[in-house]
């Protein structure tokens, strides 16, 4: 079966390979990347901006590969109180048309790195800088950087896409969201 992922970044397809796998593992899986737009800000300021993000790349990399699933996986930033945390959302949805959402865990974006995101830099491109980094949003990410590796965009986009396809192991108790 074909699942396209709404990104060609590596980590997002080895995510959605890992998870995939994980959930159904007697199955033959076909993980592919393509470029899509979010139809969002390149590093999107909400929960809601991020959704929307990973929903479109889910719908539209479905729809560009013909595929079995689309998945949508897409980075933001959230302010909660005084603190601006960093979390990702993941869409997948099928040729139905039914739909399974998830987020991976939250952490905490320290000011420093929140100062360059104010002056137009992305998260991965201020983590860069800060950690004195490269390329970290196709590695470990912020996750990645601020928990010593304990955590990285593998294992959290993982998790949050086997969050998201209980939707297809349970329709009878999940629905369509």
């Amino acid at each position: 079966m074909l699942v396209a992922v709404g990104s060609r970044n590596p980590v997002k397809v080895a995510s959605v390979r890992a998870a995939f796998n994980a959930v159904w593992p007697g199955s033959e899986w076909c993980v592919e990347g393509c470029s899509v737009a979010s139809g969002v800000s390149d590093q999107p300021m909400s929960d809601e901006e991020a959704r929307s993000g990973a929903r479109t790349r889910a719908v539209v990399a479905r729809q560009t590969a013909n595929a079995d699933y689309g998945v949508g996986l897409e980075g933001g930033l959230q302010q909660v109180g005084p603190h601006w945390f960093n979390c990702g959302w993941v869409y997948v949805v099928d040729r139905e048309g039914i739909e399974g959402m998830a987020s991976t865990v939250r952490i905490v974006v320290p000011p420093t790195v929140m100062q360059l995101i104010w002056q137009g830099h992305e998260l991965g491109d201020a983590c860069d800088q800060i950690f004195k980094a490269r390329n970290t949003k196709q590695h470990g990410g912020i996750f990645g950087l601020l928990s010593n590796g304990a955590i990285d965009r593998t294992s959290a986009f993982t998790d949050a896409v086997v969050a998201a396809v209980v939707t297809f192991l349970h329709p009878q108790l999940m629905g369509n969201i």
